[in-house]
């Protein structure tokens, strides 16, 4: 087996924790996959005689380039944090236990999501990596530029958010459902009104490339164009205005939202992140490759 061989069997072995981490730190299933694509060139690039834990350094290679992308976003500015400042006023003992803060990680679900996008990059890069993944403190100090001190109290400002939006976010199936149903009957009726009302004023849209793909395609139909990432009320309001004609409710991986399959095949399936009565995450995918790793139970009309 030549090298080239090698570092593709040990990055497959690899890949399913590398998607994990960077679904976690982007909260898109489609951008988690292109950085796991890039980590791949990068490491096939890379010398790696030196590299001792080769799944430690691809993690880090994921970190840094799901960072990257975090600070690129036009919505997402990071919090000024001076790195001295926060070591004066970093605790040397967190809040909870290692035992608490996994059970935190793995128990909030859809709250942890939706919270997530409310973090500065590094808040979320370092809790994503320790809280979900134990991680080091000094280990991610360097990904963030901070000490393993201000890192852990990046870490325990994430975690304290996280744990109110476990109060908030909306995980009753029936309560989701309303919201859902009055989401998409706003959206085929084209009430503008209607859905600023059930949108949080900061919702998120993400598409993935599939669904921006045929949305342009689509366009002499008259159906407005996606695009990849949408920030706020009113655009997210207008990008679905008069769309969502054919969805239909359906769980998805155990959370209501809705799915388009002409022929009960599910084509594009929508989910949706609740909190506190408005919809504050959407994410649109259309690609039948992610489609298949989703499950989906239709639900009556």
């Amino acid at each position: 087996m030549n090298e080239h061989d090698w570092l593709a069997r040990q990055f497959e072995t690899n890949r399913n924790h590398l998607r994990a981490v960077a679904y976690r730190m982007l909260g898109s299933a489609s951008e988690a996959d292109d950085v796991v694509q890039e980590a791949w060139l990068r490491l096939s690039r890379s010398d790696t005689d030196d590299v001792d834990n080769l799944g430690g350094w691809l993690t880090t290679v994921v970190a840094r380039i799901c960072l990257d992308a975090l600070r690129a976003r036009k919505s997402r500015r990071e919090e000024s944090l001076d790195g001295h400042a926060a070591d004066a006023f970093a605790s040397d003992t967190d809040s909870s236990d290692p035992e608490q803060q996994a059970q935190l990680a793995d128990s909030v679900g859809p709250a942890l999501l939706v919270v997530l996008e409310t973090l500065a990059p590094a808040e979320r890069l370092a809790f994503v990596l320790h809280d979900m993944f134990a991680v080091p403190f000094d280990r991610i100090a360097p990904i963030v530029g901070r000490t393993p001190t201000a890192t852990r109290q990046l870490a325990s400002r994430a975690r304290r958010r996280v744990q109110g939006a476990a109060t908030v976010a909306e995980t009753d199936i029936g309560r989701q459902r309303k919201v859902v149903d009055a989401f998409l009957a706003a959206s085929r009726s084209g009430d503008f009104a209607a859905l600023l009302a059930v949108l949080d004023p900061d919702v998120v849209l993400r598409a993935d490339r599939v669904a921006v793909e045929a949305s342009v395609a689509n366009r002499s139909r008259g159906a407005p164009d996606l695009a990849t990432e949408v920030h706020g009320a009113n655009t997210v309001a207008d990008t679905f205005s008069g769309r969502a004609q054919g969805a239909q409710p359906a769980l998805v991986d155990g959370m209501v939202g809705a799915v388009w399959a002409p022929g009960g095949t599910p084509r594009v399936v929508i989910r949706f992140a609740i909190a506190g009565g408005k919809v504050v995450a959407i994410e649109i995918v259309a690609d039948p490759s992610r489609i298949g790793e989703i499950g989906v139970v239709m639900l009556d009309a």
